[in-house]
């Protein structure tokens, strides 16, 4: 069984031939270092790196990617090795990020030679740091462990070397750095046409999350940022979520040059928004404004600002939880400490003890109940001046914005996917944004996931929620991106989601009827495959104006409706392959399945459900929340009953698709 390993947990390593698999959202470069049994690096021989990738029992890559391998053969090690510091940094000059809070949080995997997994380990809570020990592999008693460090550095890897005991570690890290970007400029062409994608946008948020020299440090208090919303000022801003590992930038379209990066990117940081008209008279709670974050753009600033009501909504609530916690352990001690006092456990001495401790706690959590009451008043009359705003991109699907609905000319920041909410509040829905181009593929789980919707819906109503759910969110995308720019591909091997398909069948916008039986899954992903590889090839050739004219360059989207039915072991194997490599070059997955339908397979599949994001057809409180420990519940996108919306918008992506835009 796998480990998901946290900070400064470590695990057995049962072999000494080892694989370390890094995938990040912005390519990274790979080097490690080797220490004595008093942690000491001797010296530059003692590191590898892309300068110098290769040392006995162990080798790294030569070029930074978002998809790195470290081969290691402990056995194989010097004598007096006894720790390897496994270090990611981001490439300096490439016009890439240039710290891992505008990134996706790195993800390392420590797999046997088969590829079976050991130990894994995310390495969230980064922020300013450009370079981080995310493992460290060492010796103890003839055995090697391995221990999950995250220790970052906003210095970079001068800063980490030096820390390391290197002498001159800034020209050593510079000199790496310069073999990096050698590489980089004899492996990657520039881009050719078009605008230059780059990340790192400025996403609002509570409070500082950062890892310093001691690992993650925690949310410094919920109370802090209830405080700030109810003063009318936004919290300090950290790093958004930034877009896939792209390829070179261009135009969409068949033929051009690849795009899978944000066109509209910038890294320098973005204006403060404008004041508001007039300013909230004292004693009066702050008027709550659209638009009222950072952001160079309307729908950045909203973007951000919806992010930052979520971050609000979590921290006020942990408040809450923890008063309430709080008022109930005194409440516990006091009671307590009467009872053990014999003076006090008859008569009148020890009722009035305990009424004068009940009401202790009724005080604290009236207290507790009126702070949450307001800081929840609040964001509630934010969202309302805040959703009437949402661009279609952001909006629900009864918003206004769909009737003067035209298709878009830019790709947007993000898409809504649904709702989240709490269970204090549950009319309170913050809209759930992802970043787009997508990072990672979706599922929508068609089982009973123990939610009280899904155990109340018989399996048909859930597998048909399911496939209603897919069908919205293609919808979305598809309306969302310019003409040409995004296109759908469908499997229902056994045609068994031809009504709720329809939509997307009848309008015009798929480029093929669905694919029914084992001949058309087959078919539909050897095609998918096929761009992937040709893709790949042309990028890391730096040839991505030589792809066959007739190749569709745009992003891909294959919806798989009653996975694993219609697959055989080739064709599961590759819908692997496309969950794997299918995000960086733009083929995503959307898979409708009920994963105890798949259970045939076993552990096979784990990777695969763990790189897919989970939701749900009905309100299900899956999302788990690592910051303050909070379970949301995810509401899916609903079309309004007897509502035509969704028909109209995918009629005119249909006509604009037939009359490239115009």
């Amino acid at each position: 069984m796998t480990a998901e390993l946290v900070r400064g947990q470590n695990h057995p390593l049962p072999h000494t031939r080892l694989e370390i698999r890094v995938t990040a959202g912005a390519p990274v470069m790979a080097c490690a270092t080797l220490a004595d049994d008093q942690g000491a690096v001797a010296g530059p021989e003692w590191i590898v790196h892309p300068g110098s990738p290769r040392l006995p029992g162990i080798e790294v890559s030569r070029q930074a990617a978002a998809g790195l391998r470290f081969h290691l053969d402990l056995g194989a090690l010097p004598g007096q090795v006894h720790l390897v510091h496994v270090l990611l940094a981001l490439p300096e000059g490439t016009g890439g990020p240039d710290r891992f809070g505008t990134t996706a949080a790195p993800f390392a995997a420590v797999t046997a030679t088969d590829g079976t997994e050991i130990a894994t380990f995310t390495l969230t809570g980064l922020d300013t740091e450009s370079a981080v020990v995310a493992l460290e592999l060492y010796r103890r008693q003839g055995a090697w462990k391995v221990r999950a460090v995250g220790q970052g550095y906003a210095g970079g890897l001068a800063a980490l070397f030096a820390d390391q005991g290197l002498p001159e570690a800034a020209g050593f890290a510079a000199g790496v750095q310069e073999a990096v970007a050698r590489h980089l400029a004899g492996a990657v062409q520039a881009p050719l046409t078009g605008t230059t994608g780059t990340t790192g946008t400025t996403g609002a948020t509570g409070t500082t999350r950062t890892t310093g020299t001691t690992g993650a440090t925690a949310a410094p208090g919920a109370q802090d940022g209830a405080r700030a919303r109810s003063e009318g000022r936004r919290p300090s801003a950290a790093p958004g979520e930034s877009a896939a590992p792209g390829a070179s930038a261009g135009t969409g379209g068949a033929g051009g040059a690849v795009n899978y990066t944000h066109p509209g990117r910038r890294t320098a940081a973005p204006p403060t928004p404008p004041p508001a008209a007039s300013p909230t008279p004292p004693g009066e709670p702050p008027r709550p404004v659209a638009g009222d974050a950072t952001g160079w753009s309307m729908d950045e600033r909203l973007y951000n600002q919806v992010w930052g009501m979520f971050e609000d909504l979590a921290r006020t609530v942990a408040a809450y939880r923890s008063a309430m916690d709080f008022a109930e352990s005194r409440l516990d001690q006091e009671l307590d400490r009467a009872l053990s006092d014999p003076r006090q456990r008859i008569g009148g001495a020890g009722d009035a003890a305990r009424a004068e401790a009940r009401a202790r706690h009724d005080r604290l959590a009236a207290q507790a109940r009126e702070v949450l009451d307001r800081d929840l008043a609040q964001l509630a009359a934010e969202s309302e001046v805040v959703e009437p705003a949402l661009p279609p991109a952001y909006a629900r699907w009864d918003s206004p914005v769909w009737h003067a609905y035209r298709v878009p000319m830019e790709i947007p920041m993000a898409l809504r996917l649904g709702d989240v909410h709490l269970p204090e509040r549950p009319d309170l829905r913050i809209p759930m944004l992802v970043r787009l181009p997508l990072e990672r593929g979706l599922w929508i789980d068609s089982g009973r996931s123990g939610s009280d919707a899904a155990l109340m819906t018989d399996d048909a109503q859930l597998r048909a929620a399911a496939v209603d759910t897919a069908v919205t969110l293609a919808a979305r995308l598809l309306a969302v991106y310019p003409p040409g720019e995004f296109t759908v591909h469908v499997i229902d091997p056994a045609g068994s989601a031809a009504v709720p398909l329809a939509p997307l069948a009848t309008s015009g916008a798929l480029d093929r009827p669905p694919a029914a039986g084992a001949a058309g899954v087959s078919a539909v992903l050897a095609r998918l495959i096929q761009r992937v590889d040709l893709v790949q090839m042309a990028l890391r050739g730096g040839a991505a104006d030589s792809l066959p004219p007739d190749l569709d360059t745009a992003e891909q989207l294959l919806i798989v409706n009653d996975f694993p039915h219609g697959f055989d072991d080739r064709a599961v194997t590759q819908l692997r392959y496309l969950a794997d490599e299918g995000p960086a070059v733009g083929v995503h997955l959307l898979m409708v399945a009920n994963r105890e339908d798949a259970s045939a397979y076993g552990p096979v599949l784990d990777p695969l459900w763990r790189s897919l994001l989970r939701i749900s057809p009905v309100p299900d409180d899956h999302l788990a929340d690592p910051w303050v420990g909070h379970a949301w519940t995810y509401e899916p996108p609903v079309v309004p009953p007897g509502s035509q919306v969704l028909r109209q918008v995918l009629d005119r992506v249909a006509e604009s698709r037939r009359t490239g835009g115009r």
